[in-house]
């Protein structure tokens, strides 16, 4: 019977390194991380609004809606230019014209929750007097 021993001849010669070096994918994650924490906060634009929670699923999208914001204080933007409420139906109008004449485009009404909800009903009856039908009310999303 034989047995596996060492040999003189080997001793000399190094043993392939079977270890895995993960410095360098740490070093990569965390220069990964930190793009993605300051590239984050900029890719939310808009007017700053306290939204509602909801259990809502999102909804799938296939042009770029129109985005209607009314903050706490209950001023109307449409997308990110202030209007007033006396110049809304000609803007909603022209909102209108840009749809397809089977699909008019998509709105994404966002409303702070501090609001009177009748002000968010005359902003909606707005919409629908213009023949925008396809209104999502935004929310903030519950995970749970």
């Amino acid at each position: 019977m034989s047995m596996n021993l060492p040999s003189q001849r080997g001793r000399g010669r190094r043993a392939p390194m079977a270890d895995i070096n993960v410095t360098p994918l740490v070093d990569v994650m965390l220069v990964l991380l930190i793009i993605f924490m300051v590239t984050a906060p900029l890719m939310t634009a808009g007017v700053p609004v306290n939204l509602p929670d909801s259990r809502a699923k999102a909804l799938d999208q296939d042009q770029a809606p129109v985005e209607i914001s009314l903050d706490a204080t209950g001023k109307l933007f449409v997308d990110k230019d202030e209007v007033t409420d006396a110049i809304l139906p000609d803007v909603l109008a022209q909102i209108a014209k840009r749809g397809q004449a089977d699909k008019p485009p998509q709105v994404f009404l966002r409303a702070d929750k501090a609001l009177d909800y009748g002000r968010v009903m005359r902003v909606m009856g707005e919409l629908n007097h213009a023949g925008l039908n396809r209104v999502a009310l935004l929310t903030v999303g519950d995970d749970t």
